[in-house]
């Protein structure tokens, strides 16, 4: 037989069981993660730049490139969810954020083989933003050369 809960039970039970968020915490959480991985970024940049004599543009790719190594080595680890919670959209914004988006569903889903497990789950989160990434560019890149074309720009 089942039991019945009234309303202001099941209200209590809610207020019980609902996580309690702090949005000053949660911002200043954020900001300290986001801050140290743009902070990460420049150093690796002016690494590039300074010890390896890269131009501005190869400092940029090495920058990105290392970022999101870092990332997707935090992943297979299962630091980076850790990160993630901690930092929230500090840690999940970031380019090192989307390279986690990709590898994550890759890793979990590695035991059901090469096509239909890392192959179909790779790119389930991050599927979505590339597809609209490259539809707006090529938007955008056809705006520019309408405008570009009656000498608007």
């Amino acid at each position: 037989m089942k039991v019945k809960q009234n309303d202001e039970e099941y209200n209590k039970y809610v207020d019980i069981v609902t996580p309690k968020h702090s949005l000053p915490k949660n911002c200043f959480n954020a900001f300290i993660v986001g801050g140290f991985i743009c902070v990460l970024g420049q150093g690796i940049h002016d690494i590039a730049l300074n010890y390896f004599g890269c131009s501005e543009e190869d400092a940029g790719s090495w920058t990105s490139i290392i970022l999101v190594l870092i990332s997707v080595i935090l992943t297979g680890f299962n630091l980076y969810k850790k990160l993630a919670k901690f930092g929230g959209a500090g840690a999940l914004v970031p380019i090192t954020g989307f390279a986690n988006s990709v590898a994550a569903p890759t890793i979990e889903y590695q035991k059901e083989g090469e096509v239909f497990g890392k192959g179909v789950k790779v790119f389930t989160i991050a599927g979505p933003v590339i597809l609209f990434g490259i539809f707006t560019s090529w938007l955008l890149g056809l705006i520019y050369l309408i405008l570009k074309s009656i000498g608007l720009m």
